[in-house]
């Protein structure tokens, strides 16, 4: 009626009947467009800014085809840098001239209504919105100014937050939001809610009756302080938290593929979780310890036990999936490495460094070269085989052996230098010639010769080869002191007596040999040729790669490697040997090694050192007990001995050989992990394309993202780089560590991260809700010793972390941004079956232990299928220890999605779907949980059908029932005993427990068991 008026005063009343209708909705368009004007205009922030306004434009619209990658960038325009967008393009206009919206040609072609000249093309299906190419046109006529993506910028604190508790300045910095959005936030959640929240998020189980009587109870201000307290103390927080981190490693006890191989010790990775968790072990040293624990120079010991807990953290590394005799072993390390970069860029850093395998990165500045910098650090890393046991023990007594050798040795040389006469030198010269004059093949190559005094080049691992070879080693006879000689040169495995775990592996090679021959004895050792550092060497294909050495006697082992020539490997020389891939060593095997060559034809032994020499006796006496005694002063020391010139019995030393054979012999390995050792730097080339067969020469420096950290230097150490790139991730300089961490934590606390693409803080990640709480959490984290719990606690003591779940401000926040109420969150799957064991009863609550096996029904089959099949459930042991086999996953954590162990998961997928609600409904393990929650309810003495209900609701929901389900509860109770009524009748106390296993069962079923409210 109003526009109807105006017209009558404008027009008149006869064009008004004509064309009033077409007139009044001329003006309805007119008042709607302005409306939509002046809400734009509303919107538009009076300063845009490039990180949170811009960049998200360009990544999602423009950047494929304008950004990093140079492979797939069009017109030579790249947008992702200030130089590319300014730049004078072939047309003669640059995309943006700051501060001129008319004369950037972007606002022209995004502005086209010709299809042929708009941007982007409308075949992309990525058209600009109204608002967008606002933000475009204002940002430019502002000044077009760029910044670094804002996860690349060091955090910093906005304020000075004084001695003010942490959890205050969370819920400061979250309300200035609530209130900046008009929104109100929801009150304090009940204590019966707020408790079972608190115990499965720190916990992962409900809590107990008890704690819920006296919680409630409870009047003291101080006592959710307290129970946040007790909760961060339980053993069942490690359990909790650790199962998080599984998930962002990719945790797994099988490799999957053919035969789903395990790997060796896997379930020793999760216990050392468990215990670091609930140890509060600071997250820089878990950093330190999952990447470069083989090589701390002093480890973390437990206390307990004496074990090096820092080197079981490198499990995590062997964790990829494994294939069995893959025809193309190149191709299958370039996989498994492409793997551990994918995890560890997501792990540590939140980017997806592995999308620059093929190409430069589409959105982040991580360039190709970047991926093989990485690349080489992770070549050079070799998988290995490692001891466990009390490490400061096994340390102290081969410490303790070793001096007593040296003791030994100084009591000889001083007893021969008192026997000696002799002021005259005496001349070597060895008796046999050079290769050449022996007629040596110009294509034997001698790939280390270990009968002088050290490895030559090779690298020992582990106490069983010591850091020498034997020669000179004095060989004494136990319990009579008798000296029978001194030991040629070596590498031996009985450096320090049989029993104890080492590896003797040479550098990198590349097979250009028919043939490779290593010379050596001993009993249950093993040499294997490792290629393109592939592990599962088996037949058919690979069998031939891995010996068996069980004779005492020196032989020749020859290794046929001419169908593999060009490709890259290394010796490994072990005392032990592999079965099915697990490693294995009898306490009486050992291993010894003379030399190892390459040949095409002969078999030709190589010659002996042929150096000449001169020297009194007492200067080879020195330099004998020094160590560095040469093959030819050896030899003529033992010349002494045979001859009698040299005295033979020492009875003073029969105690100091016995203390060391004593010494030696309680020092033994017997369990063992997959873990990783050094190898010698390896520097990558580029793969065109990611092609592992088309390289070039030119090879990439080790690095860890030079472009994102562009502070460091190249990698030169002679090992693989490991320590510098662990430096490199925990450098203060470094924004992005404490970042990722905190919003994991946040994460699992709140069930969305500040950042909600907790595995990716790049381009294509989302922005930061709170980025000023995001900076000052991450700022605190580093500056609180990098606590877990102490974060934790910070935010479960929040306001925002105890509200309740009843929405405010819907309308104005659907997505619960703001946290204005505690979020409804699904419990994860682990979470669900375990609540189901402690309602029931069924819970066996004790720590750590070999993982149970996974239940196989009938429908799991395949090959890799275990003989065996676990209980059904569990054997009662929390979620945590079933047994994960990557061929064979368990159906309930399938159902509630965990996620398949290939890559990082830092965030759960959270699903609901037909097959949840069947599991609960008919799977036998939930039913069987029903029926044992019923048999407990119906034996507890003394209690009324009102209080068993009371009791079942304490158990599955943490609180009573109302007095509207305690109605519904008898009459469904009531109903459920009518219908088992039959003719021939059923034992009252079996149908007792009949309803009342449907009882238990449909509160199983119910969405307040499975989702905190």
């Amino acid at each position: 009626m109003v526009l109807k008026d105006m017209l009558l005063h404008a027009v008149g009343r006869k064009w008004i009947q004509v064309f009033g209708p077409l007139l009044i909705f001329i003006m309805g368009l007119l008042v709607f467009f302005s409306c939509q004007r002046n809400e734009l205009a509303e919107e538009m922030p009076a300063q845009v800014d490039f990180n949170y306004h811009i960049k998200p434009i360009l990544v999602q619209k423009c950047y494929l085809c304008h950004g990093p990658d140079p492979s797939s960038r069009e017109a030579g325009l790249r947008l992702d840098v200030p130089e590319g967008a300014t730049k004078l393009l072939e047309s003669g206009h640059a995309a943006i001239v700051p501060g001129s919206a008319s004369k950037s040609n972007l606002l022209d072609r995004i502005t086209q209504n010709d299809p042929e000249l708009r941007m982007p093309p409308p075949s992309s299906k990525l058209e600009l919105s109204e608002k967008e190419i606002a933000l475009l046109k204002k940002w430019v006529a502002q000044g077009a100014e760029y910044q670094p993506h804002w996860s690349f910028i060091p955090p910093k604190m906005q304020q000075e937050h004084a001695a003010i508790p942490t959890h205050q300045i969370i819920d400061g910095l979250l309300d200035k939001k609530i209130q900046e959005s008009a929104i109100s936030a929801s009150e304090r959640a009940d204590k019966y809610s707020l408790l079972r929240r608190l115990s499965l998020v720190l916990t992962g189980l409900p809590p107990d009756p008890e704690i819920i009587h006296s919680f409630v109870a409870n009047e003291d201000p101080k006592a959710y302080e307290q129970l946040v307290d007790q909760y961060l103390q339980s053993p069942a927080f490690g359990e909790k938290w650790a199962s998080h981190w599984m998930d962002v490693v990719r945790y797994a006890e099988t490799k999957g593929h053919e035969f789903d191989y395990e790997i060796q010790g896997a379930w020793k990775y999760r216990d050392y979780l468990i215990r670091a968790f609930n140890a509060d072990v600071p997250y820089d040293q878990l950093v330190r310890e999952h990447l470069m624990g083989d090589l701390l120079p002093v480890p973390r010991i437990d206390p307990e036990t004496g074990h090096n807990e820092s080197v079981i953290a490198t499990l995590f590394l062997t964790m990829t999936e494994g294939t069995h005799s893959p025809v193309d072993t190149k191709k299958d390390e370039a996989d498994r490495i492409d793997n551990m970069i994918d995890v560890i860029g997501k792990s540590f850093q939140g980017l997806t460094v592995a999308c620059s395998r093929c190409h430069d990165h589409k959105f982040d500045p991580i360039p190709t070269s970047d991926y093989y910098a990485l690349y080489g650090i992770l070549g050079s890393t070799r998988f290995s085989p490692v001891p466990l046991g009390d490490t400061q023990m096994k340390t102290s007594k081969i410490k303790e052996a070793h001096q007593l050798k040296r003791q030994i040795k100084e009591m000889l040389a001083a007893s021969w230098k008192g026997q000696s006469q002799d002021s005259v030198p005496v001349f070597f010269v060895h008796d046999q010639s050079p290769a050449e004059d022996k007629g040596i093949e110009k294509n034997v190559k001698v790939l280390g010769d270990f009968r002088g005094q050290d490895f030559d080049g090779w690298l020992a691992d582990g106490w069983a080869f010591g850091q020498s070879t034997t020669l000179g080693d004095p060989l004494i006879k136990t319990g009579t002191g008798q000296l029978v000689g001194l030991s040629p040169g070596m590498a031996s495995s009985r450096k320090f007596g049989p029993g104890k775990y080492g590896a003797l592996r040479s550098g990198n090679f590349t097979l250009e040999n028919k043939h490779l021959g290593v010379r050596a004895r001993g009993k249950g050792g093993s040499i294997r040729l490792v290629m393109d550092n592939f592990q599962l060497i088996s037949y058919p294909i690979y069998g031939g790669l891995d010996q068996k050495v069980n004779e005492e006697e020196w032989k020749n082992y020859v290794f046929d490697v001419g169908d593999w020539l060009g490709h890259e490997a290394y010796i490994e020389i072990l005392p032990g040997r592999y079965v099915r891939h697990q490693y294995e060593q009898d306490q009486e095997a050992y291993i010894e090694a003379a030399y190892a060559i390459a040949y095409d034809e002969s078999w030709l032994t190589p010659p002996l050192d042929s150096h000449s020499t001169a020297g009194s006796l007492s200067g080879m006496l020195d330099s004998w007990q020094a160590g560095n005694s040469r093959i030819n002063e050896v030899t003529y020391i033992n010349k002494g001995i045979e001859d009698g010139n040299l005295e033979t019995e020492f009875p003073e030393l029969v105690n100091l050989v016995l203390r060391k054979d004593l010494l030696q012999a309680s020092v033994a390995d017997s369990i063992f992990i997959q873990g990783v050792a050094d190898g010698l730097a390896r520097e990558s080339p580029v793969f065109n394309r990611g092609n592992h067969l088309d390289t070039g020469n030119k090879v990439v420096e080790r690095s860890f993202l030079s472009e994102i950290l562009d502070w460091q230097n190249p990698i030169q150490t002679k090992g693989s780089g490991r320590a510098k790139m662990t430096e490199t991730i925990l450098d203060p300089k470094n924004p992005l560590t404490a970042r990722v961490m905190v919003n994991r934590i946040w994460y699992h606390v709140f069930g969305k991260g500040l950042v909600e693409t907790v595995d990716n803080f790049g381009l294509q990640g989302k922005l930061p809700s709170h980025p000023e709480l995001l900076d000052f959490l991450a700022i605190k984290f580093q500056e609180e010793n990098w606590s877990v719990k102490k974060m934790i606690k910070a935010m479960v003591m929040t306001d925002a972390f105890q509200r309740s779940t009843e929405k405010m401000g819907i309308d104005l926040d659907p997505e619960n941004i703001y946290l204005a109420h505690y979020p409804v969150r699904r419990l994860e799957a682990e979470a669900i079956r375990d609540a189901m064991l402690f309602a029931s009863g069924a819970l066996d609550s004790s720590l750590q232990g070999p993982p149970v096996p996974v239940y196989l029904t009938s429908f799991m089959q395949g090959r890799g299928r275990p003989g065996n099949s676990g209980p059904l459930d569990g054997a009662g042991r929390r979620s945590i220890y079933l047994e994960v086999r990557r061929n064979f996953l368990d159906r309930m954590m399938m159902a509630f999605d965990r996620p398949t162990p290939f890559t990082t998961f830092g965030r759960r997928d959270v699903t609901n779907v037909p097959a949840q609600s069947l599991f609960l409904m008919n799977d036998p393990f939930v039913a069987e949980q029903a029926e044992i929650m019923a048999k407990s309810l119906i034996a507890a003495p003394g209690l009324s059908t009102v209080q068993r209900i009371n009791e079942a609701y304490l158990r599955a929901f943490s609180r009573p029932a109302s007095e509207f389900e305690r109605e519904k509860g008898l009459t469904f109770l009531r109903e459920i005993g009518d219908s088992l009524e039959s003719p021939d009748g059923i034992p009252s106390e079996e149908k007792q427990i009949q309803v009342w296993k449907e009882y238990c069962h449909a509160l199983f079923n119910m969405k307040s068991f499975i989702y905190l409210m």
